[in-house]
């Protein structure tokens, strides 16, 4: 191992003094392109003075100052300005993160996240270099934040420095990185190690397991039980027991992965499990075949601490898991609910059961004695992992609680929780619904009109002849949908408010919520279909008019040989307007 000097190495700067390196750092970033011009044109001559160790910032800086010279020049077209800017940021990302790749390779996200660097500037750099090329707006956008990066990580620290740091050079630090990566080197081998060991162990475990289940294809004897763990089976649930107690972190993580406690596709086929059986998300449960493949490792794997470790990730990889990943949060989900229930079983006794009964019982329980699980604490990671299933697992953990929340607020919390994801039907409230519940959701809202529209129409029943008017009004026929939201008395008002017009109530059951203002049901979306075909011009004088609403309101008298107007009436007289409606025409 190297070890860090105690006194600092001289360097060989190529500018001539700090006013130089002020003046090429001001035109750099200025926004006169001759400025910049200048700019470049000195760096040029840095670069000729460094040879081959030109700090990387500054040659990326020169590079994508050039772009954006050049694009302001207009000579060059799109695609060739998209070249320009990708070779610079491609060439940006691949020579600040090298400096990084010490002895073993890290990943390009980790380091440039270690250096402040977005991930959608490692996105756009793999874009350019895999994919498709992106539009000429991210390129400048791009460039734009490397160019303000490079002034606030490399050029700005240099002002209050010797100007001498190379900042960016093999030198700078080495030691130190050599000793923290040989150390970082040695946790992520012994880490990479432990999870290999994880995979591998559960992979045999799946393997013995798959083989059995060979046997009882051979055998038909799939519906039935799964036999009894044979002696290999043991000896290898055995092995993980083992390697639980030393890397339990280890173990989970890989068995919350996919391929294992959640089903592949193939997995599925395999075992003749019905992938729509996991469409229905909102009751999460584990197909029973799923479960007996697994009961065997998760009924040595028992612990106290096991159960609750594996409970608390379990709600974490729910967290994380998407709303399109629907097969990953049912069997997420249904682990959760397995557990809970088995929690909630285990170490009680049920009386009227048949022997073959209790042993049925006793196949599907995950462990005998109950586990004092930390409830508050798994109460606020379901809460903060919302999802079509939380709901039910919300209530299981409310109903286990060694001490539970006040009846209230256990009710509240399962109102919120419906309502958040869209799951009121999924809420057990037997002795509130009696109560008057406050309105969340349209849907609450519909519900009460449906239950208190009898009501309305049994209430207004006596009071309908001094509603409808004595005039003979015809009440369209209503059908039935509509009739459940409307009384008879709100009809014949309307149909009274509509008599002698050309409109007339709606009878048909329209959803109206999927057509937008101003447009009705069979409009076509054509809009000439609102011109009229044929239409005529009529002058505003041709009307039938009122002489006496038209007639001025105002009063003339003479005085001094002018006339004037009274100060409260028009200004303007009846020949005046007149004249003005001469040119307006009518359709």
């Amino acid at each position: 191992m190297k070890r860090k000097s105690t006194q600092k190495s001289s360097h060989v700067v190529a500018w001539l003094n700090k006013a130089e390196w002020d003046q090429v750092l001001e035109y750099l970033y200025s926004k006169d392109c001759a400025l910049q011009k200048y700019a470049l044109q000195r760096l040029s001559a840095w670069k000729a003075r460094f040879v081959n160790s030109t700090p990387v910032a500054v040659e990326s800086t020169a590079e994508l100052v050039r772009c954006q010279v050049l694009d302001a020049s207009g000579k060059l077209d799109t695609d060739e300005l998209i070249l320009l800017y990708g070779m610079a940021l491609v060439r940006f990302v691949n020579l600040i993160t090298e400096r990084r790749q010490k002895i073993v390779s890290i990943p390009l996200r980790r380091l440039a996240s270690q250096m402040n660097i977005p991930e959608w500037v490692v996105n756009l750099r793999h874009e350019i270099t895999h994919g498709k090329l992106p539009t000429l707006y991210w390129c400048r956008k791009g460039c734009k934040f490397v160019l303000d990066w490079l002034h606030q990580e490399y050029w700005s620290r240099q002002l209050g420095s010797t100007l001498a740091e190379p900042w960016d050079s093999d030198s700078v630090g080495e030691e130190e990185e050599d000793l923290e990566v040989e150390d970082d080197f040695t946790d992520r081998h012994r880490k990479r190690e432990i999870y290999r060991k994880a995979r591998d162990l559960l992979l045999s475990y799946k393997k013995e397991q798959f083989q059995v289940l060979d046997e009882l294809h051979k055998e038909d004897k799939v519906k039935k039980l799964w036999p009894s763990p044979s002696s290999d089976l043991e000896w290898i649930v055995m092995q993980i027991k083992d390697f639980e107690t030393e890397s339990r972190e280890a173990l989970l993580d890989v068995l919350l992965g996919d391929g294992f406690l959640v089903p592949t596709l193939e997995q599925l086929e395999i075992l003749d499990i019905e992938p729509s059986d996991s469409s229905d998300t909102s009751i999460p449960c584990i197909p029973r075949l799923f479960l007996q493949f697994w009961l065997p490792l998760l009924r040595v794997l028992n612990s106290h601490m096991f159960i609750q470790t594996m409970t608390e990730k379990l709600f974490l990889q729910l967290q994380l898991c998407s709303e399109t990943s629907e097969h990953r949060t049912f069997y997420i989900s249904g682990w959760i609910s397995e557990i809970l229930s088995c929690n909630n079983r285990a170490g009680k006794t049920v009386k009227g059961l048949t022997p073959s009964q209790r042993k049925m019982r006793n196949k599907f329980q995950m462990f005998v004695n109950p586990v004092r699980l930390q409830w508050k604490k798994l109460l606020s990671l379901c809460l903060d992992a919302p999802c079509v299933a939380t709901p039910h697992l919300l209530q299981q953990i409310l109903t286990d609680m060694d001490k539970p929340l006040p009846h209230d607020t256990q009710q509240k919390l399962l109102h919120l929780c419906c309502i958040y994801t869209q799951r009121s039907g999924s809420c057990p409230s037997p002795d509130t619904e009696q109560q008057e519940q406050p309105v969340y959701t349209l849907e609450t809202l519909h519900k009460r009109a449906v239950k208190e529209s009898p009501h309305v129409v049994t209430h207004n029943s006596n009071t309908m002849s001094q509603a409808i008017p004595k005039d003979p009004v015809t009440v369209p026929e209503i059908k039935e949908d509509l009739q459940e939201h409307l009384s008879l008395e709100v009809i014949a008002e309307r149909a009274m408010a509509l008599k002698g017009s050309p409109w007339q109530i709606c009878t048909d059951n329209v959803k109206w919520k999927n057509y937008p203002l101003g447009k009705v049901p069979g409009q076509s979306d054509d809009p000439g279909c609102l011109m009229v075909d044929s239409f005529s011009t009529i002058s505003v004088l041709d009307q039938l008019l009122d002489i006496d609403k038209t007639a001025p309101h105002s009063t003339y008298t003479s005085e001094s040989g002018l006339n004037h107007a009274v100060t409260d009436g028009p200004l303007w007289t009846h020949s005046d307007l007149s004249k003005l409606k001469a040119g307006l025409q009518l359709f």
